[in-house]
């Protein structure tokens, strides 16, 4: 009976753990999910490309009609005393660009290579935010992992330097092997207070890239690497935002020098106006302007070769952007292979180590070795152990740093359970330049204040 009443606290023990709810523990893309929620940066940025997508239309209204109203009121000077002459008016005035050798629609077209620009500069920043939360997860472990060590090593080496005492007591050892002893202790609680110092810093960066504090990280795989350095290279310099970026700047520049050189040729504007003064006397006026410069000291010639001059720029840009691609994806590589041939080579590396450190520890209770001998192997297995853990979290950083130098280290390529922003939406909404009092732009209002809210 008793041992039935053991076996169903067994039971009982091993179906708490089982069924236990794992609030504190936290995968890697927990805290992925989350620091795309709630970073700061994601959030500015995109409020610069809903300001970038304005400027579409606001480029847009320079093809619609400008309607001003005016109202005045003057007093002139009496003939005769008690007599004064006031006069008022009101007027609507209306224009509109009929033809300007297409100027407006370049610069439209311009803004609008921008708002592409600037959609794949969100997608750097979202590269930027979600491998900050990888290293920031992967360091917390490490310290983690390398603070319980040093904890491991304290006690170890007390339990060697109470070990030398009672030898000592008994005349096995000299009191140089207690001192031997007694100095690795200081040193290892030396060691121990400098890793929980290294841990407090992790965490603190936790909370920074991820917006709260790390729960129970539990362990990663490294992100799998399915192409070689080459077609990496080569994926890298077609789909990267940045490169992306770079090209969009180009188109954009490109037409700004269309925009400057139709600057030279005719405009052609119609304008009309509809006025009534205070006796209620009404006039119009309709007419067409066609205008064009003639001589502007050389300014206009002069845009032209500066938007040139930018275009050259953001054609030299883009091979600069190329190269340093490549050489972050080469980079990558080198840091994954070295990363993983340290974990490979620390494994072996333990093994040796704890083959030789259980010898010594026990060739020294025979009185073959020394407590130095001891105190050496243990630091061996120490340093392995640690040179595995500093392995394992280079490795998964390394396999997330390639991802982001090909530029697929993103929500959507990591299927992260979050509400994914549409950067299209904004733009859709505003890219007619609907006015406030729109069926458009009162959707308008209802997103912005959702988006502050």
């Amino acid at each position: 009976m008793k041992n039935f009443a053991v076996q169903l606290k067994t039971i009982a023990a091993v179906c708490f753990i089982a069924f236990a709810p794992a609030a504190s523990a936290e995968t890697l893309a927990d805290a992925l999910t989350h620091a795309y929620d709630h970073s700061g940066l994601l959030e500015q940025n995109r409020a610069l490309l809903r300001a970038a997508d304005e400027d579409v239309a606001q480029a847009v209204a320079s093809l619609m009609p400008v309607i001003n109203w005016s109202a005045t009121a003057s007093s002139s000077a009496p003939r005769a005393p008690g007599a004064d002459l006031i006069s008022a008016n009101a007027s609507i005035s209306a224009s509109l660009t009929i033809y300007d050798s297409g100027a407006t629609q370049f610069a439209i077209d311009a803004q609008k290579e921008l708002v592409l620009g600037t959609r794949q500069s969100l997608v750097g920043v979202e590269q930027q935010v979600l491998l900050r939360a990888v290293e920031a997860y992967m360091n917390v472990r490490r310290d983690s992992e390398f603070l319980a060590l040093r904890q491991n090593n304290v006690r170890v080496i007390t339990q060697e330097f109470r070990a030398a005492q009672d030898r000592f007591e008994v005349g096995e050892v000299t009191r140089t092997d207690v001192s031997l002893a007694e100095a690795r202790l200081a040193a290892a609680r030396s060691l121990l207070a400098s890793a929980q110092g290294s841990l407090a810093q992790s965490q603190e960066e936790f909370r920074a890239a991820v917006g709260r504090a790390p729960g129970q990280l539990q362990p990663v795989s490294p992100a799998p690497a399915s192409r070689s350095v080459a077609e990496a290279k080569a994926y890298a310099v077609r789909n990267h935002p940045t490169m992306r970026e770079a090209q969009h700047g180009v188109s954009a520049a490109e037409l700004n020098i269309r925009r400057a050189e139709a600057a030279n040729n005719p405009t052609v504007s119609l304008s009309a106006q509809v006025g009534v003064d205070d006796e209620i006397n009404f006039g119009r006026q309709v007419g067409v302007t066609v205008s064009g410069p003639i001589y502007q000291g050389g300014r206009l010639s002069s845009q032209v070769r500066q938007f040139m001059a930018r275009r050259d720029a953001a054609r030299a840009g883009l091979h600069v952007t190329r190269h340093g691609l490549e050489q972050q994806v080469g980079n990558a590589y080198s840091f994954l292979e070295v990363a993983r041939a340290s974990r490979q080579a620390s494994e072996e590396q333990i093994r040796a180590s704890t083959v030789a450190f259980r010898g010594v520890r026990e060739e020294a209770t025979l009185g073959a070795r020394t407590t130095l001998d001891v105190l050496n192997a243990e630091q061996e297995l120490l340093n392995a152990r640690a040179n595995q853990i500093s392995a394992q979290a280079d490795e998964v950083i390394a396999s997330y740093t390639l991802l982001s130098a090909t530029g697929l280290l993103t929500a959507e390529h990591l299927r992260l359970p979050v509400q994914q922003y549409d950067p299209a939406a904004y733009y859709n909404l505003v890219k007619d330049a609907p006015t406030s009092t729109s069926d458009q732009g009162a959707a308008l209002d209802r997103v912005l204040r959702a988006i502050g809210d």
